[in-house]
């Protein structure tokens, strides 16, 4: 949304909130929810998964955790960049596959923790 400055009488548009997905295991729900309040508080948009099956003790179909990977493979399309929520370096595959999806579409991953083994990529 543009305004115009009454001063320079030229349209000013205020710079728009980084986008950050958090991407991570689900197991680790209270560090998602810390990284997310952080990152809020700093003024970024913060998009993360919506279900935490494995923290809430949700068990999915694998239809269900089919379709929710897929969803948040068109959040990380929305975002400007990546925070991978890692305790202890912990990387599931479920995480590398984003990682990967992440890496090929060109967008900038941070970790909240170094890796404790390289993300591997997935074979074509």
């Amino acid at each position: 949304m543009s305004y115009l400055n009454p001063h320079t009488h030229q349209l000013d548009t205020p710079p728009r909130p980084r986008v950050v997905v958090l991407c991570g295991s689900t197991r680790f729900k209270d560090d998602f929810e810390r990284v997310n309040r952080t990152l809020t508080l700093g003024g970024h948009i913060v998009v993360a998964p919506g279900v935490f099956g494995h923290a809430d003790g949700i068990e999915l179909s694998e239809a269900s955790k089919t379709a929710l990977d897929a969803l948040h493979l068109r959040k990380i399309d929305l975002a400007d960049e990546v925070i991978v929520v890692n305790p202890g370096g912990y990387i599931g595959d479920s995480t590398r596959n984003e990682i990967a999806y992440a890496e090929r579409t060109g967008k900038p991953i941070g970790y909240l923790e170094r890796p404790a083994v390289a993300p591997m990529r997935p074979q074509p």
